[in-house]
C-alpha cells in the first residue's frame, strides 16, 4: 500500500496544476480511482484546494469532479462500486463545493451550472437539489465576474476599495484573465469534438448525416442551376 502522506501530496499537486485539457483531468481522476481506499483523505484534499486556490483552478477542479464522478458511475455500472465513496461524499458536501467554486467573485457560475446538469443526468444529484443550488448560483451572479471583488453585487464602497476585497475575492489580473480565456477555448473545443464524435463502426456517421439533412426542395434546384450557369460562364470566359 502506498504511503498515505505521499498519496495526499501527489494528489494535491495534481489538483493544484489542473488545466482545461482532458489529459489533465483524466490523469487526476485515474489517480483518485487508483487510491480509492483513501477516498476520504483525497476528498478532503479536494475541499482544501477549493478553499485556497484561485478562480481558474477552482473551475478546473469542478470539471475534475465531473470527470471523477463519471468514471465512478461507469465502474459501478460494470459491477465495481468501490469508487462510489467519492460520489457519496460529493452528495454530502455539494453545497460547500458549489460555494467554494463560485467564490465571492461569482465568476464560475456557468461552470458550476454545466457540471450540476451533468451530475443530475448521471442521477448523482436529485432535481430538487439542483434547483436549490441554482438559488445559490443566482445569488452569486455578477454582471462582470472577471472584474468583481469581494462584493457579490459587483459594488464596493471607497472604504472597501482601500482595504482590499472582502471575503477572499480578488480582482483578476491580466495573466489570469488570459489563462481563463485560453482554458475556456480549450473546453469549448472539446465540447464541439464530443458533439461531432461518432462510433467508427458501420455507417453510423452516414446515417446521422442522412437523418439531419433536409429534403431537396425547389430552392435547391434553382441554386444548382445558378451554380451550373456560373461555372459555364467562367469556363467560356477563361
Amino acid at each position: 500500500m502506498a504511503d498515505p502522506f505521499e498519496v495526499r501530496q501527489r494528489f494535491t499537486t495534481l489538483l493544484a496544476h489542473l488545466n482545461a485539457s482532458h489529459n489533465s483531468l483524466h490523469k487526476a481522476a485515474l489517480y483518485a480511482l487508483k487510491n480509492r481506499e483513501m477516498d476520504e483523505d483525497l476528498h478532503s484534499c479536494i475541499l482544501e484546494q477549493l478553499e485556497r486556490t484561485n478562480m481558474n483552478t477552482r473551475a478546473n477542479i469542478m470539471f475534475f469532479i465531473e470527470c471523477l464522478c463519471e468514471y465512478a458511475v461507469k465502474d459501478n455500472t460494470n459491477g465495481d462500486a468501490s469508487a462510489m465513496g467519492y460520489v457519496r461524499m460529493l452528495q454530502r458536501d455539494i453545497l460547500a463545493v458549489v460555494e467554494c467554486v463560485v467564490g465571492s467573485e461569482g465568476a464560475n457560475v456557468r461552470v458550476v451550472r454545466k457540471v450540476l446538469r451533468t451530475l443530475e443526468g448521471l442521477n448523482i444529484l436529485m432535481k430538487e437539489t439542483v434547483q436549490e443550488l441554482e438559488a445559490v448560483l443566482k445569488s452569486r451572479e455578477v454582471a462582470h465576474p472577471f472584474l468583481a471583488t469581494g462584493d457579490v453585487n459587483g459594488k464596493e464602497s471607497p472604504g472597501k476599495a482601500a482595504r482590499g476585497p472582502a471575503g477572499g475575492g480578488q480582482r483578476m489580473g491580466k495573466r489570469e484573465i488570459e489563462q481563463r480565456i485560453e482554458e475556456d477555448r480549450e473546453r469549448h473545443k472539446r465540447l464541439r469534438e464530443s458533439i461531432w464524435a461518432v462510433n467508427g463502426d458501420g455507417y453510423e456517421e452516414l446515417e446521422r448525416l442522412w437523418e439531419e439533412a433536409s429534403d431537396i426542395g425547389e430552392d435547391d434546384y434553382v441554386t444548382a442551376r445558378e451554380d451550373a450557369e456560373e461555372r459555364r460562364r467562367v469556363i467560356a470566359f477563361g
